[in-house]
């Protein structure tokens, strides 16, 4: 009788499934750093006006009235009028799902071209490793910004070309990260076990140190986010993006300079406040993105 009382508390303890202590942890991350709260709360709010935004604003962000040309912010018109007459409110927040388009995309395509390269060249060494080294050099001996300017310049001035471009000058920094990690891992006891049971090298590759290195990756994909979008308003506001009449960040604020020293300070104000606003949310995200993801932060 003795016995079995001793088991049955062990058979009957529960253990919490790992989604509800990845939820607990990230409640615990949130309250311990409040910044990292009003991170995720503003990617929220980021996420729904690119989602939403559209259906929402007040205006057509295209439709133009030249009666109301270069209004101040009102009731009617909260961040003014621009030169057109256009409503900036509606404009700015039109333009976030173009300029978060942008960024996922861009992300995503540099995520599955520099880190399968960068995990490949890691893992297996050789002549590939030195072929990636060296396509990553040849990206980084040229300003960034200034090659994106001249692939946007020499393939046309589209948001494909402008995703290529970002993806392409973001290359070699997840190229050496996904490197770097792999080169760690790839003798490691558990890749080792693997390999003994029998595992193929690809198979290892795909099982066993793409998802061990998936945190880190994930971490470098939010903070080059703000990058993606910084990089894609600079390349509009050189003239090298997005067309006008399209509503994005880089082009109003590049509209409305001219009209700063003129005092309609409003017209480029309040676009460079969301892309800052973005950047910024961006690069905080990063930082809470790795406190969830640090084994060592574990609650």
């Amino acid at each position: 009788m003795n016995e079995v009382s001793k088991i049955e508390p062990a058979e009957l303890r529960f253990e919490a499934p790992p989604s509800t202590s990845l939820l607990a942890h990230a409640r615990h991350i949130v309250a311990e750093n409040p910044v990292t709260g009003f991170a995720f709360g503003l990617f929220a709010l980021i996420l729904l006006a690119a989602i939403f935004g559209p259906w929402l604003v007040p205006y057509d962000p295209l439709a133009s009235n030249t009666n109301a040309s270069l209004q101040g912010p009102s009731a009617a018109h909260w961040f003014g009028t621009d030169q057109l007459g256009r409503d900036i409110f509606s404009r700015v927040v039109a333009a976030t799902r173009l300029d978060f388009s942008i960024a996922v995309a861009s992300v995503a395509l540099v995520f599955l071209l520099g880190g399968l390269a960068g995990v490949m060249a890691g893992f297996f060494g050789g002549w590939v490793d030195t072929l990636v080294g060296r396509v990553a050099d040849t990206i980084m001996a040229f300003p960034l910004f200034v090659l994106a300017m001249g692939i946007v310049a020499a393939l046309g001035n589209s948001v494909t070309n402008i995703v290529i471009a970002t993806a392409i000058i973001n290359f070699p920094l997840y190229a050496r990260v996904a490197r770097a990690e792999a080169n760690i891992r790839r003798e490691a006891g558990f890749v080792q076990a693997a390999r003994l049971s029998g595992n193929s090298e690809w198979r290892l590759l795909l099982t066993q140190i793409v998802p061990n290195i998936m945190p880190i990756m994930a971490v470098q994909m939010s903070l080059t986010m703000g990058y993606a979008i910084l990089n894609a308003a600079g390349l509009s506001f050189i003239g090298l993006g997005v067309r006008p009449p399209t509503p994005e960040w880089g082009i109003m604020v590049a509209e409305g300079a001219s009209f700063i020293v003129s005092g309609e300070w409003w017209v480029a104000f309040f676009p460079g406040l969301a892309l800052m606003t973005a950047v910024f949310c961006f690069n905080l995200l990063g930082d809470g993105v790795r406190d969830l993801v640090d084994p060592q932060r574990r609650s």
